[in-house]
């Protein structure tokens, strides 16, 4: 996937967010033992409102280059969102991941633009990172100068980088009179308007379920719509080129294992105090894209569900639920079932779908 930053956008009303944090493991070690017992935990269902345009491009990439600010005068379209999480620990001692479904994300930043936040927090050698991520990433964002008023794309993105830097900044300072080290990868949605910005670090996905055009209408297969599943993040590993010469330049080793000093898979996170000066970064790759009538749902997940899951698998794993009329919350239950109980991810496993349906 390119490599370009740009952010994401979503509107919404009630604010939903994970208020029952299990608790830290204690452990620097970023290896956590497997144990035999699950549980599922699922938030709130969120739903709101928001306009929406028809594609004008028809193109199929998510992610296209912007410039410029936000208004556009196209017709607009009523769609509602609902938004959903779920998680189980699979086999591991604990539970270290972290999320958010934030529909109604402004908090006390008021304004006319519509917000809302959807996020998942992967912790590695503890749960702390996530849950500080958790609780100040989006705020942070906000304070950095998240568009309320009028959408302007540049701003946006510079707010969610900010906000990501910040983020990064305070928690290595916590971290350090704490005497913790763990870390957290991170992928986030934001809402804002009738414009998604993605934003990730480290090996979290986000994969878009977009209806295929052809010939210019819908392609329908035995009367059910094919949708095209689309990677709207790059994942930062240690072991890929681009990560690996500028961790080399930082001064950093990738072993042969493909880890950082050996050890650490992911080249950038937040926390991992430790690896911070040889080469692990938080900042983050944005990409932005319209809804459009062509954008069903979004899917997020930790590098759990990514492990038994390939993208085009878990879109037509969600729609094929959808289609039958189940509630999204039952569906983000369903796949998270799915991963760990038979497809055996013994990882934490952590997802959240976001479905935009028309009105």
């Amino acid at each position: 996937m390119s490599s370009e930053s740009i952010p994401s956008q979503s509107a919404s009303e009630n604010s939903t967010i994970n208020v029952e944090p299990q608790l830290p493991n204690s452990s620097p070690n970023h290896k956590r033992e497997a144990d035999s017992e699950t549980h599922d935990s699922t938030a709130k269902k969120s739903r709101t409102e928001a306009p929406t345009t028809p594609d004008a491009s028809g193109g199929d990439e998510a992610r296209k280059p912007e410039s410029g600010s936000g208004e556009q005068n196209v017709k607009e379209v009523v769609f509602e969102i609902e938004a959903d999480a779920a998680e189980d620990k699979g086999s591991r001692h604990t539970m270290e991941d972290a999320w958010v479904v934030l529909p109604d994300a402004s908090l006390d930043f008021p304004g006319k633009l519509r917000c809302a936040h959807f996020a998942i927090y992967d912790g590695h050698g503890g749960r702390l990172a996530a849950e500080y991520a958790q609780t100040h990433l989006h705020r942070n964002v906000l304070l950095a100068g998240l568009p309320r008023e009028l959408l302007d794309v540049k701003a946006a993105k510079k707010a969610i980088l900010e906000g990501f830097r910040k983020t990064d900044e305070y928690l290595l300072q916590e971290s350090a009179t704490g005497g913790w080290q763990d870390g957290a990868t991170a992928v986030c949605v934001w809402v804002l308007g009738q414009k998604v910005f993605v934003a990730n670090v480290g090996d979290a996905k986000a994969v878009l379920a977009r209806s295929a055009i052809i010939d210019g209408s819908q392609n329908h297969s035995n009367g059910v719509q094919t949708l095209k599943a689309i990677v709207l993040t790059r994942e930062h590993k240690a072991i890929f080129p681009q990560e690996r010469t500028r961790i080399q330049k930082a001064g950093g080793v990738v072993s042969s294992n493909g880890r950082l000093q050996g050890r650490l898979e992911v080249s950038r996170a937040f926390g991992d105090r430790q690896f911070k000066k040889v080469g692990v970064i938080a900042t983050p790759d944005i990409h932005s894209f319209d809804l459009t009538d062509r954008e069903h749902f979004i899917i997020l997940g930790c590098d759990g569900l990514w492990g038994v899951f390939g993208p085009s698998d878990a879109v037509d794993f969600v729609q094929k639920l959808l289609n039958e009329g189940l509630p999204v919350p039952t569906v983000c239950r369903h796949l998270v079932r799915e991963a760990v109980r038979e497809r055996r991810c013994k990882d934490n496993c952590t997802a959240i779908v976001i479905v935009f349906n028309r009105k």
